[in-house]
């Protein structure tokens, strides 16, 4: 799973393939891992209060990503993150079944979110910042105003104009 995740945020495969194929390997596993998945996940230091700084200035966060709604929207909520778009895991009788249901969130779904959200905010793209680390990041980096490569691969900070590259705020 490592290695295919790797190769598509390095850009070397379709995400939606890549996607499938690491979604495929957790056929099988109890819906109970979840929990045990967010155990494991910790948050950069400093990042629920960029997010807490960025609504006391009156920004909204919006969080797009290739990962799963069964632990980013747990995240999501004890950051405090406003808009929240990721991938869903079927789940039958409790088990995972190694697919995905819904939208898949591909490099032109994060561009689109980012233009949803900027609209229904009155904001112009170029009123909007984007941060990504990998190839799928790419769209939405250089669409918004400021586009920032945060931790990224090779490929991503070869192109975003701004770079943050270590990962505490």
């Amino acid at each position: 799973v490592a290695e295919i995740t790797e190769r598509a945020m390095r850009g070397e495969l379709d995400f939606r393939q890549a996607l499938n194929e690491r979604v495929a390997t957790l056929k099988g596993l109890p819906d109970s891992i979840f929990e045990k998945v967010y155990a494991r996940i910790h948050f950069n230091k400093g990042a629920k209060e960029l997010v807490d700084e960025l609504h006391s200035r009156g920004f909204k966060v919006g969080l797009v990503s290739g990962g799963f709604h069964e632990t980013v929207d747990r995240l999501a909520k004890e950051a405090g993150i406003d808009y929240v778009k990721a991938n869903h895991l079927e789940v039958i009788d409790g088990f995972l079944t190694g697919k995905v249901y819904g939208e898949i969130v591909t490099k032109d779904v994060k561009v689109a979110k980012l233009k949803d959200w900027a609209a229904e905010n009155g904001l112009k793209l170029s009123q909007n910042i984007a941060m990504g680390d990998g190839a799928n990041d790419l769209p939405m980096i250089k669409t918004a105003g400021i586009g920032i490569a945060f931790c990224a691969k090779p490929i991503v900070r070869a192109q975003a104009p701004y770079q943050i590259t270590e990962p505490d705020f």
